[in-house]
């Protein structure tokens, strides 16, 4: 083999590495979560296929009333665009709970994965499942569960980090689209990622998404560059950030942008003290079960 082959031509950590030959080495592979009845909460999950390059996973709770339909959430995972999936341990130990505690049936989107695929590639995907999600607002959808379990009048979309990136862009598209089959109430923006002027950054976000503008021009990075953010589809937005999360300034800076931009609807702003990005997917203490309480809280609002 000729040596060159393993040079690395360009190096993101945590994410990805990759070899002059095209290879992609990740630096963290995530671990799935077999389907079925989790024996804690009770929660039955089923993954389904909505397209041959998008799938997804729903996370439904034991319901007392036969028939009842629940409100629906749609959830975009994190991971820099480029590790992760609806599928793992991470998605499941955030999405399992969360279905349980605020009673809700859950669909986690699971999309490809850059640099194999860049971005808008992962947006795109999240964009063909929500659209997937609204296919059942009739009741006639391809998915039973959804058909029979879900309340098309009280969605929410949420996502952590990348995936709150991905739940803002997906309700965008669904103002300009007018994609009225789903009433979206409230969206969850938790430790969100969006772009920055940051030159290491920026190299970062050219190579994940090559066809990218800058920043100041690229409405993915940067939503206050979207001439169509005031009509985004949704009524509510909470914003939640941590105080030592290195990202936390670009979560407030989405939460001024949202409250100036003409966007009709009402958003909220929380910050966890003393933690940092995403804690609450990698340990259980108190700020989890407070920011848990939250995100429940905030659903159940609207209720």
């Amino acid at each position: 083999m000729d040596s060159s082959s393993n040079e690395v031509i360009r190096d993101c950590p945590p994410f990805f590495k990759v070899y002059k030959d095209g290879r992609v080495e990740r630096y963290f592979v995530t671990q799935p979560v077999p389907a079925g009845l989790d024996p804690t909460t009770g929660v039955q999950t089923k993954d389904v296929v909505i397209s041959p390059a998008v799938k997804a996973r729903i996370f439904m709770p034991q319901s007392t009333t036969p028939g009842q339909k629940l409100p629906l959430l749609v959830h975009y995972h994190g991971g820099g665009f480029s590790i992760g999936s609806a599928f793992d341990t991470f998605t499941y130990k955030v999405a399992a709970p969360l279905a349980k505690q605020a009673n809700i049936v859950l669909v986690s989107i699971d999309y490809r994965l850059a640099p194999e695929h860049p971005l808008p590639i992962a947006h795109d995907d999240s964009w063909v499942g929500l659209q997937w999600v609204a296919s059942h607002a009739n009741g006639q959808g391809p998915e039973p569960w959804l058909n029979d379990n879900a309340d098309p009048s009280r969605v929410f979309l949420a996502g952590e980090s990348a995936g709150a990136n991905i739940a803002h862009f997906v309700a965008v598209q669904a103002g300009v689209t007018k994609l009225v089959d789903l009433k979206i109430r409230g969206m969850l923006i938790v430790h969100p990622y969006f772009g920055t002027r940051e030159p290491s950054d920026n190299e970062l976000d050219k190579y994940v998404c090559p066809t990218s503008t800058e920043f100041d021009n690229d409405p993915i990075v940067n939503p206050a560059a979207d001439p169509k953010l005031n009509e985004m589809a949704c009524e509510r937005v909470i914003v939640l950030v941590a105080e030592e999360d290195g990202f936390r300034n670009r979560g407030e800076a989405y939460y001024e942008t949202l409250a100036k931009s003409g966007w009709r609807g009402k958003v909220e702003f929380f910050e966890t003290k003393g933690e940092g990005h995403c804690f609450h997917v990698v340990i259980n203490n108190h700020n989890t079960e407070v920011l848990k309480n939250k995100m429940v809280d905030f659903i159940n609002k609207d209720i």
